[in-house]
């Protein structure tokens, strides 16, 4: 399932935006204002000669007693282009660190995640759970938690880094997952299932197999279609470590390499993941999902993320 941001390169623009009203707001505090403090001080200086010698010739001076102060005024205005660029920098500045650093927004635009996210989901990202990572290059500069089962995870999609995608952590380093007649077994330890009524889709008329599953001991709903196979292997591409992985006729078995996590959609059979373009390397991670903050099509969707 493709992930996109509301805007695929929104960090990107938001960093040269931050870039450039930062250099204005820089230049016109530490070069301008201080040349429009001399023009003023220099007009004012001019002003106050002028009056002393009205006063000097017996002539009496303008009464308007606001003229000096508007003097002075007109000379410090800043130019209307300084003025935008100071008053946008720090809420600029200030949105860029939140969702580089902290929390950022995602939609959901197809229906892999299905019934944990649905198409049209606004949801946040907490960008930070993971460490700490530079903008636009994504490099983690601070270690904090590692990827654990059972979260749901924004990353780079392997094939094509300008997309992100989004997917449930299944295997983690090390781990052996095998996925049998639409079963998991982690580490030879068959994933407890319990059966739910049966899904029916908002957007067609049509009933999925539904099941709570217990990986990592976090229940979450997923969804399983009979008529789908556990894996279209007509559909697996070539990728990293794919040796580590061996595909049969109704299985498949992968071994998690080191730096690497398994993912897969709670749409069972109706999700692109791990089990056919391979492994997510952690420089990859963006994120862990916990919340969903709007759906415009369902107001009801609000709330946190099993």
């Amino acid at each position: 399932m493709s992930f996109q941001v509301i805007l695929s390169n929104f960090a990107l623009i938001l960093f040269v935006l931050m870039v450039v009203t930062g250099i204005i707001w820089c230049f016109d505090v530490f070069v301008l204002a201080k040349q429009r403090r001399r023009a003023a001080d220099a007009a004012l200086a001019e002003y106050d000669a002028r009056v002393a010698k009205l006063v000097a010739d017996g002539v009496k001076p303008d009464s308007n007693s606001n003229a000096r102060a508007e003097l002075e005024m007109r000379h410090l205005r800043q130019p209307t282009w300084i003025e935008y660029s100071g008053s946008f920098f720090p809420v600029i500045a200030l949105v860029f660190c939140l969702r580089s650093f902290l929390y950022e927004p995602f939609k959901i635009p197809s229906g892999s995640m299905i019934p944990t996210l649905v198409i049209g989901d606004l949801i946040l990202v907490n960008k930070f759970t993971y460490g700490i990572r530079l903008p636009i290059i994504n490099k983690k500069i601070i270690e904090i938690n590692d990827p654990q089962r059972g979260d749901v995870m924004v990353f780079k999609y392997p094939k094509d880094l300008s997309q992100d995608y989004i997917k449930r952590v299944i295997g983690v380093p090390g781990d052996k997952i095998t996925y049998e007649n639409k079963r998991l077994t982690v580490n030879g330890k068959l994933v407890a299932y319990t059966q739910l009524d049966d899904y029916l889709h908002n957007d067609t008329v049509m009933y999925d197999k539904q099941f709570v599953e217990n990986l990592g001991g976090k229940p979450h709903r997923i969804l399983n279609r009979e008529s789908a196979r556990p894996v279209n292997d007509e559909q697996v591409e070539e990728f990293l470590n794919k040796q580590a992985c061996e595909y049969g006729v109704e299985k498949f078995t992968c071994i998690v390499p080191p730096g690497n996590y398994f993912m897969m959609g709670d749409n069972r059979d109706d999700s692109a993941d791990s089990r056919y373009w391979g492994f997510v390397p952690d420089k990859n991670i963006v994120g862990k999902a916990f919340f969903v903050w709007m759906n415009f099509s369902h107001p009801t969707r609000i709330g946190g993320i099993d």
